[in-house]
């Protein structure tokens, strides 16, 4: 798969409508410009995306298939997530270098694009404002998630959570 194929990714994105969705300002142009910077990788039913512990700082951006977050025992409180396409994992690496604390394992077979970090840094320098609209949707995200973890430890809630 080429940096080309983004079309598909660029649409799950913009039309995944839940309250932790990447809601990132870019045209089709910086879409393009985007792929450069990302790349696509499969990963089969029962595979690691995260694994607590690794330091990793990947943000995956999920193009098919489905995916579940769930706590390691550093994070025992934690409940389970379930993405869809269109979401975001990883997006914390962007803002904090320590190691993971959830796992994030592949439920079906998964396409997701990858942002590594010595590729956020190079965009960081080749493409600043592309660079700072990706921080600031992955920055919503982080908050939508921090807000509904807030509020479901304030309920008694179901212990799965899908977006």
């Amino acid at each position: 798969m080429s940096a080309m194929n983004y079309e598909n990714l660029m649409h799950v994105v913009q039309s995944l409508n839940t309250e932790d969705a990447f809601r990132i300002r870019i045209d089709h142009f910086q879409w393009r410009t985007l792929a450069n910077y990302i790349s696509p990788q499969d990963f089969r039913a029962g595979d690691h995306l995260i694994l607590e512990g690794d330091r990793d700082r990947t943000v995956y951006f999920l193009e098919q298939g489905s995916v579940q977050l769930y706590p390691g025992v550093s994070n025992p409180g934690g409940r389970v997530m379930v993405l869809r396409p269109g979401a975001v994992l990883g997006e914390i690496g962007l803002f904090r270098d320590g190691p993971q604390v959830v796992n994030a394992e592949a439920m079906t077979p998964v396409v997701a694009w990858a942002l590594r970090l010595p590729r956020f840094e190079e965009m960081v320098l080749r493409a600043p404002a592309l660079a700072v609209e990706v921080m600031r949707a992955a920055g919503g995200v982080v908050v939508a998630r921090a807000r509904a973890s807030l509020h479901r430890q304030g309920s008694s809630g179901p212990s799965m959570t899908v977006y």
